[in-house]
């Protein structure tokens, strides 16, 4: 029997746009509470009547940067002041920053990938899980890349930063076996968001990503998480990889002149 969400307490990170926004729509739709956490709280804020209105049962927006271990507490705490439970998990915070080969990279580019898409995972992960484990269940999903299989060129820390993310996938899921918690991972490949506009700091040069081809949109992707969390609770979906039929491969995309 498949797993009602109705009611169940989501928490979403980077939930203010793209795939995290789509999560959340979904996610309402099929009556989730949700906890929604953003650096751009304004843009939450903004989104919580709609969600509500396509069926969320509540909705909690909170400022959350996952980068800082004190903003991550207040979050959680506050989730859990609130609802007393968190049901499942959706990391989706991550950027990827500028397009350096090795020899020119930037500190400041690498430290805030690091920052983001590893640390800030564990950061939330390990807050949560107290709870769930406490509760007897939950469901961690982690959203990694396609890069977390593939390397490629001035990619170097993403890719190294997806590819830690499937590693920590991996280790959680033995650590938490023998429980009855759940641990994810979706991995898309090209996906039209804010993503390229973040990593290239320029609108047209990241609409030219998408030239020629039909990217995956966050419902899309969103599809994916649903699909996860809601399977019966024997089930575990370890891995999605998702891709536009575009696309073959990172460095193999298919496009119409």
């Amino acid at each position: 029997m498949a797993f009602s969400l109705a009611g169940k307490v989501v928490v979403i990170s980077g939930a203010s746009a793209g795939i995290g926004t789509a999560c959340a729509q979904l996610f309402a739709e099929h009556g989730a509470t949700l906890a929604l956490g953003a650096r751009r709280l304004s843009r939450l804020v903004e989104q919580a009547p709609s969600l509500k209105k396509a069926g969320a049962k509540d909705v909690l927006t909170l400022e959350l940067d996952v980068t800082d271990e004190d903003s991550v507490g207040r979050f959680t705490d506050a989730v859990l002041a609130k609802y007393g439970r968190i049901d499942v998990l959706l990391n989706n915070a991550g950027l990827a920053a500028g397009l350096d080969p090795v020899v020119t990279g930037k500190d400041e580019d690498w430290r805030a990938m690091l920052e983001t898409n590893v640390y800030g995972l564990l950061r939330l992960t390990r807050r949560v899980l107290p709870t769930m484990l406490a509760q007897k269940a939950g469901h961690v999903i982690n959203m990694g890349s396609i890069a977390g299989f593939y390397t490629y060129a001035n990619g170097a820390m993403y890719a190294g930063t997806k590819h830690a993310v499937k590693a920590i996938t991996g280790a959680l899921r033995l650590e938490l076996n023998g429980t009855p918690l759940r641990v994810s991972e979706i991995d898309p490949g090209m996906v039209e968001t804010e993503f390229s506009v973040v990593r290239l700091k320029d609108e047209d040069r990241a609409k030219a990503v998408y030239d020629g081809m039909t990217p995956l949109s966050g419902r899309d992707v969103a599809e994916c998480a649903l699909f996860c969390a809601t399977r019966p609770a024997h089930v575990n979906i370890d891995h999605v990889i998702v891709m536009p039929v575009d696309q073959a491969a990172v460095h193999k995309v298919h496009r119409r002149s």
